[in-house]
């Protein structure tokens, strides 16, 4: 079996795009990959255009050792965000392809599953007025869908430090969460590397009580001794590894001890073997994994696939009950979240089809979401 060729589609929505390829193959086998890019749509898909002679159209779609080693080492310039996302939707389409050709789910390829449902977490629900009244009401219904677990981003457009009066609002909004959903919901508190060492220490502190499962991102991603510094000085497990593309920019975190889990993002770190294979190493220090996760169907069914077959996974995010619920009709075939578990996804491949005509009703839009800007969590970026 040979990839023929690719065809990419961008479902629109507020504040995302959402790039979903389709990899042909000569035996008539369509796998599917998908990626958000945040703001980079283009650079994406110019690197599609001459990737797909360079590394991709001929590879059999079985041999995706060749076809990353290829993607990664042989450009030669260090592969970043662009190349290992183009890489990671191919890659996942072509694990797409092996399940459908050989009529199994992915998961039963990446060494079979070790659980029988999965955790998740919910986010994007928090569309609402920073009061403790609105999240609270917001965080009620996330429980009333199922859900065990959800986050949240308290902090405004905060930046680096926080003055008083932001940092009492968005304690506020925590307390007002927690008490909503009661003790046993774990809250796990988004902060996007906002802030410097000292103050993400300082807002630890401030929110300890309120038992969350994790911060996550306390500090830029740039500087991980800066983050080592905040995990010694709190006792909430640090989350981080969203903006980390490849294995190797993993190694001096593993070093220093400075994450208790890892947050990697299949679809912008080179696909789901990349991803096995980080996981491997993340165990060996006894670090559990937590896909970050802002994207569709597609996406969240691959995260699934790797969730069932990895022994150190603790929870996947999800977005699609509370925020753009329509991308779930462009994209069908995945299970839905039930007493705050996904059920294994179904074969063969991911289990993901396409709906053309729901995609087309919901075009690309030029939209330049900004996580710094008042008002960034209603995520209601006015088109260009």
């Amino acid at each position: 079996m040979k990839i023929t060729g690719l065809s990419t589609h961008v479902i629109g929505t507020s504040w995302r795009n959402l790039t979903v390829v389709e990899v042909h193959t000569d035996e008539g086998i369509t796998g599917l990959g998908e990626v958000r890019m945040l703001n980079h749509t283009d650079a994406l898909l110019g690197y599609f255009t001459e990737a797909l002679d360079n590394h991709i159209r001929g590879t059999d779609p079985f041999d995706i050792e060749s076809l990353v080693h290829r993607m990664t080492r042989l450009d030669y310039a260090r592969a970043g965000e662009i190349a290992m996302s183009a890489l990671a939707t191919i890659e996942i389409a072509c694990w797409d392809i092996q399940g459908k050709a050989l009529g199994v789910p992915v998961y039963r390829l990446l060494g079979g599953a070790v659980r029988d449902r999965i955790k998740a977490y919910a986010n994007g629900w928090y569309q609402v007025e920073r009061t403790g009244e609105e999240f609270a009401a917001a965080a009620s219904k996330v429980i009333a869908r199922g859900y065990r677990a959800m986050k949240l981003d308290p902090f405004g457009a905060g930046m680096f430090e926080l003055d008083s009066a932001e940092t009492a609002r968005s304690v506020e909004l925590v307390a007002a969460v927690r008490e909503a959903v009661g003790p046993e919901v774990e809250i796990m508190i988004e902060m996007h590397g906002r802030f410097n060492p000292t103050t993400a220490i300082r807002l630890a502190g401030l929110l300890e009580p309120y038992n969350p499962a994790w911060l996550e991102e306390p500090v830029p991603p740039e500087n991980l001794k800066a983050l080592a510094k905040v995990v010694a000085h709190t006792s909430i497990p640090i989350a981080t590894g969203e903006r980390m593309h490849t294995r190797f920019d993993y190694r001096e975190l593993f070093e220093l001890q400075a994450a208790d889990i890892l947050q990697t993002d299949i679809t912008h770190s080179g696909g789901l073997w990349e991803a096995k294979k980080l996981a491997g190493v993340a165990e060996t220090h006894y670090v559990l994994m937590a896909p970050h996760n802002v994207g569709g169907p597609i996406s969240t069914a691959a995260n699934l696939h790797l969730a069932a077959t990895t022994v150190n996974f603790k929870v996947q995010e999800h977005f699609n009950d509370f925020a753009d619920v329509f991308v779930k009709d462009c994209q069908p075939g995945l299970p839905e979240v039930v007493d705050g578990y996904f059920p294994l996804p179904q074969g063969p491949g991911l289990g993901i089809s396409l709906n053309y005509e729901a995609m087309n009703q919901h075009p690309r839009k030029p939209v330049n979401f900004n996580l710094f800007s008042a008002g960034w969590e209603r995520r209601q970026v006015a088109d260009a």
